[in-house]
């Protein structure tokens, strides 16, 4: 980690497993003002890190191996390997809250919780996106839709799938993006089941995506996202992180969707 805030020039450990991390997020402390880190690694399990000490205060055991991760207020949700995904509530950061199978068909690439953090979304490598709720009184409004798919000109009998590598909810209006392995990336109402703005691609696939806190710049970053294996990574490939300012045109809700 480095730390910005001291004017810090050399990064420090804190965390560590044994197997490759291949997910951290930053949550409050509510014993501290200092924050905590939770980390999700191939190791099978989640650690929960206070940055003052060498060894982690908490760990919980996975399935599979931690694919992706999300967390929203006390709302940790938790993909792996062989399509489990665990929810833990961070009142009791130890225990699965629930357990399921992802409702997709394929392996998980990506979870994303809502910004009111009574669901979650689910994005696979076949080109699918899942929305689940957290509670079961709400599971009429679980629906999951195809995206990040195209049927070349004249070509009606194929149809090219690729990998749904990254959502972001906004942080205001609660809508969402996609981002995949074909280079674009949407902005959808999950509520009215409903795309708001599409693009076209941006000349390399699109790894990872994020709002800013007021919503109004929307960060994609274009890299490789190792969807063909190594043979197709090669030096031309661009390696950027891009901005796109957001208008609210593109991200409001349909008017007259119900807000749950």
């Amino acid at each position: 980690m480095l730390d910005l805030a001291a004017n810090a020039t050399t990064p420090v450990q804190v965390a560590a497993h044994d197997a490759p991390i291949k997910c951290c997020h930053m949550i409050p402390n509510p014993a501290g003002n200092s924050p905590l880190l939770i980390t999700g690694s191939w190791d099978k399990t989640v650690k929960y890190w206070d940055l003052r000490q060498s060894t982690p205060i908490a760990a919980v055991e996975c399935q599979e191996r931690v694919y992706t991760m999300d967390v929203k207020n006390k709302l940790l949700v938790v993909g792996t390997a062989d399509r489990y995904i665990n929810i833990i509530n961070l009142d009791n950061p130890t225990k699965f809250y629930k357990t399921m199978q992802s409702p997709l068909k394929w392996q998980t690439r990506v979870v994303s919780c809502f910004a009111d953090a009574s669901g979650f979304a689910v994005g696979s490598v076949e080109g699918r996106c899942a929305i689940q709720y957290v509670e079961e009184k709400d599971s009429s409004s679980n629906f999951s839709f195809k995206c990040h798919r195209e049927t070349p000109p004249n070509q009606r009998e194929i149809n090219n799938i690729y990998s749904v590598n990254a959502i972001s909810f906004h942080p205001v209006h609660g809508t969402f993006s996609t981002a995949g392995s074909d280079g674009t990336f949407h902005f959808w109402d999950k509520d009215a089941k409903h795309r708001l703005k599409g693009y076209p691609s941006v000349g390399g696939t699109i790894s990872s995506t994020a709002f800013n806190r007021s919503g109004n710049i929307f960060a994609y970053a274009v890299s490789y996202d190792w969807s063909k294996g190594y043979s197709a990574n090669t030096q031309q490939l661009p390696n950027k992180v891009m901005l796109h300012p957001v208008g609210p045109e593109e991200v409001k809700p349909r008017p007259g969707t119900r807000k749950r």
